[in-house]
């Protein structure tokens, strides 16, 4: 019998999450939906708990469903609403007079429940914001019981930090997690000094993109969406896929599982996050827990280390 995954604190939020999530992001809308519940029903089974599905679009953009039908994979799949977590994003863009309110609701309505259980406020590219009206808004969809806990997508550290300090000030519940690109190639920012003083605080890591989009299991072809490319390390990345490879078959895994596994050597981790479009897929990404155990986090992070390829290049306090 396969043991349950173990699950973590997200922050000091009193909500324990699996210790890998699953994510939404251009999956679900490209899968048959009988696989997706049967994906969804696997996952639940195996222990994933937490599941991120956020509203993917933008005005003047082609309209996106997968949080949609995320919600029928719910009922199709017969889950009690409190046999899991759901993670929303909440846009800064969207951010106005009437706070983020509105577009919460919309995203509840469209899952269709009636709180997220955690919120990841997306990239701070606004310099018109008052952080402390954050953070009160934030207060007030807790207190309306709309959510439970609220974190930050590849925020940098200093600004995390000015959010705790209002957060304490205000006496309300700052944020409890960060989620992070993570990975073999891109680690300067979640292991780095400015983000260990975070991390001393009890903000955890959720990690995310651990696999460049697909780029380090191997799919070199650049025919898919993938993330942004802080500091144009794509390329380097790419090259050092045949050597990365190599390692993981020497180690007798794949390069998948390897990059996965790498990200829970983090001694901040919550959760990792991945996504899936294939049950076979998904077992062996949880899988990749097991090769930890089997060489150890430290012998794991030495072998890695010829393949960190923003060292020196991007700025470990982050965007």
């Amino acid at each position: 019998m396969t043991t349950p995954l173990p699950r973590r604190e997200i922050g000091r939020s009193s909500l324990h999450a699996s210790l890998f999530s699953l994510g939404s992001w251009h999956t679900y809308d490209r899968m048959d939906f009988a696989d997706a519940v049967e994906l969804l029903r696997q996952a639940t089974d195996r222990g994933v708990n937490l599941f991120d599905v956020g509203v993917y679009s933008a005005p003047g953009a082609p309209p996106v469903f997968t949080d949609v039908i995320f919600s029928a994979m719910v009922r199709a799949a017969g889950l009690r609403r409190d046999e899991w977590l759901l993670s929303s994003k909440l846009w800064l863009e969207a951010f106005g007079d009437d706070g983020f309110r509105p577009q919460l609701e919309n995203a509840l309505m469209r899952v269709g429940v009636e709180h997220a259980d955690l919120v990841i406020l997306g990239d701070l590219r606004r310099d018109d914001l008052d952080l402390r009206d954050l953070v009160l808004d934030l207060a007030r969809l807790a207190d309306a019981g709309l959510i439970r806990a609220w974190g930050v997508n590849n925020w940098s550290a200093s600004s995390i930090q000015r959010l705790l300090d209002l957060a304490a000030a205000e006496g309300v519940p700052g944020p409890q997690i960060a989620q992070l690109k993570y990975s073999v190639a891109r680690r300067s920012i979640p292991d780095g000094e400015p983000f260990a003083r975070l991390w001393e605080q009890g903000l955890t890591l959720q990690a995310s993109d651990c696999l460049e989009g697909g780029v380090l299991a191997g799919n070199v072809k650049g025919d898919r969406q993938i993330g942004r490319d802080p500091g144009d390390i794509r390329e380097r990345i790419i090259a050092d896929v045949p050597a990365f490879t190599a390692l993981a078959e020497s180690l007798d895994t794949t390069p998948a599982q390897l990059g996965i596994a790498f990200t829970l050597t983090h001694p901040a981790l919550t959760t990792t996050l991945f996504g899936a479009s294939r049950v076979a897929q998904l077992h062996a990404n949880l899988d990749a827990a097991d090769l930890v155990d089997r060489i150890g986090a430290d012998e794991l992070r030495r072998l890695v280390e010829p393949f960190w390829a923003d060292r020196g290049v991007v700025d470990p306090e982050g965007p």
